[in-house]
This record gives structure tokens, sequence and C-alpha cells, in this order.
């Protein structure tokens, strides 16, 4: 099982695989293939060390991926909170960023319901 930046990467297509790395996608996985010379629809384990080498090599100097890149979001998202933009505010409250309607729906970003006594439609 190959190993690179330190996730090991399952036995499967090596599209698919580096996939299971955090921040590379099936667009960047395919274009690492490419750049690297490597047939996209081999398995991991057929490659050789000097091909996961080279993959690793890749992914090291033009990909920020795993820790780096959570790094990085999370320090986006303080900096938001911060300055006390609309995002960050709605970071703050756990509520959705974008626009989206929250009477009826958002329940993953608000979390499970709770009920409120007294609620029913005033008369």
């Amino acid at each position: 099982m190959a190993r690179i930046a330190g996730v090991d990467l399952p036995n499967k297509n090596v599209d698919i695989s580096l996939t299971y790395i955090f921040g590379i996608g099936r667009s960047s996985a395919k274009k690492i293939c490419e750049f690297a010379g490597i047939d996209p629809y081999r398995h991991m384990n057929d490659l050789s060390s000097e091909e996961v080498n080279i993959l690793r090599k890749i992914i090291e100097s033009d990909y920020k991926v795993e820790g780096r890149l959570r790094t990085e979001i999370s320090l986006n998202i303080k900096r938001l909170m911060d300055i006390g933009c609309y995002r960050g505010l709605r970071h703050r409250k756990g509520l959705p960023l974008r626009g989206q309607r929250t009477k009826t729906n958002a329940r993953t970003r608000k979390g499970k319901r709770k009920t409120v006594a007294g609620k029913r439609g005033a008369k």
C-alpha cells in the first residue's frame, strides 16, 4: 500500500486513489498522472517505488494538501470571524453562509431541531 502525504492509498486506479488525499480531487489527480507520465487506470499496487516517488514529489512541490491546507482553511475562517464580516458572523453562529434559506432547511448547518414551546401560528 502506497503512502503519500501521510495517507495510505488504497489499491484502486491511480487517479481515484489520489483523491483520498485531502486537497486533491479528480481533475487534480488526472493532471498529476499526466504530468508524471503514469497511466491513470493502472492500480496503485502495480506502480514501482520510483513511480510512487515521482507522484510524491509532484504533490509535495505543486499542491497544498492535508495538514497545510486544513491549517490555511481554518486560518481563513478565523480571519473572517475576527474582522466581523457577514460570512464570519454566519460561521460564528453556525448558520449557512451563502444566502440559503434557513426557515425550513439548513439542518446540516444548524444541527438537530430544538423545539420551542408555544411556537404555533399566532392568531
